[in-house]
């Protein structure tokens, strides 16, 4: 990542659209109070902003439009709202920005010419300390997405936000039937032809999960949907995501196999070489946790925390991948979100 991702990050230098060549669009099912928190905090530049949403509901300052009960499409849930909206919702943009219906959206100013513009992400606390914290060593791993566009095919595609050029959005679609829309578009449309993939360095805030059993059903979803649809990327991706997704879905069961392993040496045929192997890889660990601290660090300093409980956190953030591994899911379960309420911080203030 060191290596690949030098000088991939788009920079306000870079930026080749505006805010007037941007369409926003919120999916939602029917978390009012959490949209108007959202659509107040795109910039006033953006004059246009939809509300793709189950059930009718009121918000200032967007569209609201209501995907229809007998729309049908191949995709289904998340997925068929985006499809409904593609076919319905008109738009003269270039660009059409996705977020979800949490998003705190900071410092935007435009988008560099890239078919693809994924915005990086800094959840917020919701409630629970330890999924907050969980979310502190994600964001460490996810700096990743820097090198993404040096690949044919990014290896996932989530976070913050996501811009997608509306004449590639037309030619893809989103008919398909996947729980990871975002990820399986990207691969789609890296399988139509050439794909120009950046990412944008803006943290954006989300919420992060409430709750533990939040934190594990999200990270369930997101392993079995990029599972499922990994049959789109050719061998060499194939086998490297494979790898990826065991490692993933094992990394809970680790400190077990290592204790066990420095209690018994001898089932180990280089004992002294395994040790020290076992511990270099465990600093890798707290270093991806100090990446994750550092990104926060400029905006608040409880994520500090997360460093003395890497292993815990290790486990709390993977334990969701070997669920999805042993049972994988095949529904769309939205993540609870928190209502903005009169004693927490305003997106205005957080921006700030």
């Amino acid at each position: 990542m060191l290596v690949l991702a030098r000088n991939q990050l788009a920079s306000a230098d870079e930026l080749a659209y505006g805010h007037d060549d941007v369409q926003v669009r919120i999916l939602t099912i029917d978390a009012e109070a959490v949209v108007q928190a959202t659509v107040n905090s795109v910039p006033d530049g953006v004059d246009d902003i939809r509300v793709i949403a189950e059930e009718g509901m009121q918000i200032d300052g967007a569209t609201v439009h209501v995907v229809p009960d007998d729309f049908d499409c191949k995709a289904r849930h998340k997925g068929r709202a985006l499809e409904w909206a593609r076919r319905n919702v008109s738009s003269s943009r270039e660009f059409v920005l996705y977020l979800d219906e949490d998003t705190i959206v900071q410092e935007f100013q435009g988008l560099p010419d890239a078919d693809v513009v994924q915005i990086t992400e800094m959840p917020l606390y919701t409630g629970s300390w330890l999924s907050y914290l969980s979310e502190t060593f994600r964001i460490g791993y996810q700096v990743e997405q820097r090198a993404f566009g040096q690949f044919t095919y990014p290896l996932y595609a989530w976070g913050g936000g996501i811009a997608i050029r509306k004449s590639l959005e037309d030619t893809i679609t989103w008919d398909a039937e996947t729980i990871t829309e975002d990820t399986n578009f990207v691969w789609r449309a890296a399988q139509a032809g050439d794909l120009d993939f950046q990412v944008l360095n803006l943290k954006f805030r989300n919420q992060a999960p409430p709750s533990l059993r939040g934190l594990l059903r999200q990270r369930r979803r997101w392993f079995a949907g990029t599972q499922h649809s990994s049959n789109l990327l050719p061998r060499k991706y194939r086998f490297l995501l494979g790898f990826r997704l065991i490692a993933w879905a094992l990394s809970p069961l680790i400190p077990v196999l290592s204790v066990l392993l420095f209690l018994f040496p001898q089932y180990v045929p280089q004992p002294l070489f395994y040790q020290l192997g076992s511990l270099a890889m465990f600093f890798v660990l707290f270093v991806i946790t100090l990446v994750g601290v550092r990104v926060y660090i400029r905006y608040e300093r409880a994520p500090l925390l997360a460093v003395p409980l890497t292993p815990m956190l290790v486990v709390l953030n993977t334990a969701g991948a070997l669920w999805g591994w042993i049972s994988p899911v095949e529904t769309f379960a939205v993540t609870e979100k928190i209502a903005p309420e009169p004693e927490t911080v305003p997106p205005e203030t957080i921006e700030e």
